[in-house]
């Protein structure tokens, strides 16, 4: 059974930061690419930030170097540090797996961020 479970969404002020979490099970963590995806209200769901299994990583065009992704192999959790958070950053942030095969595809049930004065 593959789970990802998120946490860390909560209420954010604008100029803030958050740092949100994904726990992986089921799966070989340190050979699986992971990332983050959001979905503002309204809007369809876009690429946050992905991170491979060698650590590579790339982001989406609107982040312009607010945030950062990273990974701990040994706790197989990926996290989603956010500075300087906007309210369009408002939305539920899902966390993605993709295996090294590319066989299988596994999303999080998503944790709401609220970036609000």
């Amino acid at each position: 059974q593959v789970q990802l479970v998120e946490s860390g969404g909560g209420l954010g002020q604008p100029g803030g930061s958050l740092r949100l979490s994904c726990a992986a099970s089921g799966i070989i963590f340190s050979t699986t690419q992971m990332g983050w995806y959001r979905q503002p209200p309204g809007k369809q769901r876009e690429l946050v930030a992905v991170i491979t299994g060698g650590s590579r990583t790339k982001y989406g065009d609107f982040v312009k170097g607010r945030f950062t992704i990273a990974r701990d192999n040994a706790k197989n959790t990926v996290y989603l540090q956010m500075n300087s958070l906007e309210p369009d950053d408002t939305a539920v942030y899902y966390c993605n797996a993709v295996l090294n095969d590319l066989s299988a595809t596994y999303w999080g049930q998503g944790t709401q961020v609220t970036v609000s004065s």
